[in-house]
């Protein structure tokens, strides 16, 4: 029994570092946050983190990756297994935007950090750099799927689509949650319903070149 509470009470320490980590590199920057700011905020002696953790680099890189899984599921979830009508097109697409606003509202310093994150070392950089590529390609899957089902003309650049639904919605999100780039005029006010339902027709038509 002692065994079980353990294994609960390390489980938990190690899901509070990531939480805190995730939070400091966030609006702090991995540079500024010492692993003393972490251990401090836990209520633990340094020698704990380390027995989780190996370095500051190694759970910045676990909550990068993490968080690409995380993404990625959302996006998957997308992916068509029949033919539809157009409509049922758009509303598919609604109903995954809705839910990657959703996650990117619920993670909000996950996205602050893979927005806005280019200030770590290069193995974060990269593995954010990756992340938003690995989303990209998710979404260029799941294009090409709706070209195969001949909801899509097959005519069309599906990269470069792809490309252009991913900087929407690290626009869209960038702008709705951080107010970043432009005045949002009133964008901060809305849901993340709202904004997949005008971001699914926004993205479905540009992808039908109308």
């Amino acid at each position: 029994m002692n065994g079980q509470n353990d294994s609960q009470i390390s489980s938990e320490r190690r899901r509070r570092f990531l939480e805190i980590a995730l939070r400091r590199f966030a609006k702090d920057g991995y540079h500024a946050t010492k692993i003393s700011d972490i251990v401090a905020e836990a209520g633990v002696a340094q020698g704990t983190f380390y027995w989780h953790f190996k370095s500051k680099e190694a759970i910045a890189l676990e909550i990068v990756e993490d968080g690409r899984r995380q993404l990625l599921d959302v996006i998957a979830q997308g992916y068509r297994q029949e033919l539809g009508t157009v409509q049922d097109m758009v509303q598919a697409s609604e109903a995954l935007l809705c839910r990657l606003f959703q996650f990117a509202e619920s993670n909000r310093y996950l996205m602050e950090l893979l927005l806005g994150g280019s200030g770590g070392i290069e193995p974060i950089r990269q593995a954010i750099g990756e992340t938003r590529a690995a989303m990209e390609s998710a979404f260029l899957h799941n294009i090409r799927r709706a070209m195969e089902l001949g909801m899509l003309p097959e005519a069309i650049d599906a990269e470069f689509r792809a490309a252009l639904i991913m900087s929407l919605i690290e626009g869209v999100v960038s702008r709705w949650l951080f107010g970043l780039g432009a005045p949002a005029s009133g964008m901060a006010g809305k849901t993340a319903g709202q904004l997949a339902s005008e971001t699914a027709r926004f993205e479905f038509f540009g992808l039908l070149g109308v």
